[in-house]
């Protein structure tokens, strides 16, 4: 009897075979941020959006998941830096005008600030997942800076000056900040993907987005997002190197010059912009009067309750208790697809006078300190990995840049509309390389 020879069994997968890899949990994040990209409806610009409502779906995802493979959530450092500011937000809401508003403001603050930035670094598993987070900021600064581009060549943009050649991309002119922020963080996003990316083609590809961003950046008309990008930025190329700093700043600057220069994208209304940024004491207008005027009565209220503050969302009942007569009335808004609107002045324009007078001194150092101490690990880790000559550095810069434009932005701005949801996101990427990427081995 003739033995037939049966089909060879296929081999088990030897141990250095690797695995398939399964769809990343880093993507409801993506999600989030690619939301933004929605219009916002008109009059809809204080308020939360979609990108909120899938924040949230982002945390209960994040502890379904550590339920289901029983994973301790953080590390010590980890809870403790990002846990800090629940004891000061929870006696901040106590003191609150009515329980409603201690209760919304509370809310907002553990979602910005504790809940969503956790939930992103827990999300990441490695580097990898990083970079698809820094892409999807790119990708929506794009789409964003498309738009806006196209507004001020069409005149359908916010008005400025008489004029609607505002760009504000989909967010509207009731948060003319809101594309600003977006294609900074995009801008960001790339520089650092350009200046530490090993492969050629993510480098070209980094460096293209990069200077394609600046024209919508400039059309924004944004002092502050010009500020806070132009020391990110040198603060990138810094980090990066001497020599590759000097070669993207040259290039950077070519660019600039065949923008304003050669085309001459909105040159006047550019020069006479960046001119009134030096003009801010001698001769300053009224939205930088307004400013001023706040931040002295955000003071005023902080001398008055120095230890508690006022209460969560207090600031705007005790404005006109300690502001002065300066102060306008609101400002006004118009174009990019909604009508004439009078905006009220409801915040001082700057987080970290914001959390002072509503939180006092409880609440400022636990916010503030632990933003500081990432920033700190975060610096430390980009060091580590620049002296190894490692991957990772390009990971590094993205989230440094990140926090240090955050950081910076914050001296005259706060959170409030559509676009707040991404600064969590940006605490998240931050958090996650200061504790775990730093260390990780992963590419």
């Amino acid at each position: 009897m003739t033995l037939v020879p049966s089909a060879p069994l296929s081999p088990p997968l030897s141990p250095s075979r690797p695995r398939a890899r399964t769809l990343s949990p880093v993507l409801p994040v993506v999600a989030v941020v690619a939301l933004l990209g929605l219009p916002v409806s008109p009059g809809g610009g204080g308020g939360a959006g979609p990108a909120d409502a899938v924040s949230a779906l982002v945390v209960l995802f994040c502890a379904v998941r550590l339920l289901r493979q029983r994973r301790r959530p953080l590390s010590r450092r980890a809870a403790l830096i990002l846990g800090l500011p629940v004891t000061g937000l929870a006696l901040a809401a106590t003191g609150a005008s009515s329980p409603g508003e201690g209760l919304t403001g509370l809310g907002r603050y553990l979602q910005v600030f504790v809940l969503v930035p956790a939930a992103v670094l827990l999300l990441i598993r490695d580097r990898s997942d990083f970079r698809v987070a820094a892409w999807s900021f790119v990708g929506l600064a794009g789409w964003q800076g498309a738009v806006g581009v196209h507004q001020f060549v069409t005149g359908t943009g916010a008005s400025y000056q008489g004029e609607m050649i505002r760009a504000v991309g989909t967010f509207g002119p009731q948060d003319v900040m809101g594309m600003a922020t977006v294609v900074s963080f995009g801008l960001i996003c790339a520089l650092g993907l350009a200046l530490g990316g090993r492969s050629v083609r993510q480098r070209t590809i980094a460096t293209l987005c990069a200077l394609a961003l600046l024209a919508p950046l400039a059309l924004s008309f944004s002092r502050g997002a010009w500020i806070a990008t132009a020391v990110t930025c040198s603060a990138q190329l810094v980090l990066a190197g001497l020599r590759r700093a000097l070669k993207v700043a040259g290039v950077v600057l070519a660019a600039g010059v065949v923008l304003v220069g050669g085309f001459g994208v909105g040159s006047a209304m550019l020069q006479e912009r960046v001119s009134s940024i030096t003009q801010v004491t001698d001769a300053p207008d009224q939205s930088v009067t307004d400013r001023y005027t706040m931040w002295a009565a955000a003071v005023g209220m902080w001398r008055e309750q120095p230890l508690t503050g006022v209460g969560l969302k207090g600031f705007p009942e005790h404005r006109d208790a300690h502001a002065s007569l300066a102060l306008s009335s609101g400002s006004d808004t118009d174009g990019a697809g909604s009508g004439f609107v009078r905006q009220p002045l409801l915040s001082p324009h700057n987080m970290y006078l914001l959390i002072l007078s509503e939180q006092g001194l409880l609440g400022l150092p636990a916010l503030a300190g632990g933003w500081l101490a990432l920033l700190v690990c975060g610096l430390r880790n980009l060091l580590l990995v620049h002296r190894s000559s490692g991957p990772g550095l390009d990971c590094a810069l993205v989230a440094c840049g990140l926090l240090t434009w955050q950081l910076t932005d914050f001296f005259y701005a706060d959170i409030g509309g559509p676009s707040t949801v991404l600064t969590a996101v940006v605490l998240g990427l931050a958090s996650w390389w200061a504790l775990v990427g730093g260390e990780a081995g992963t590419r």
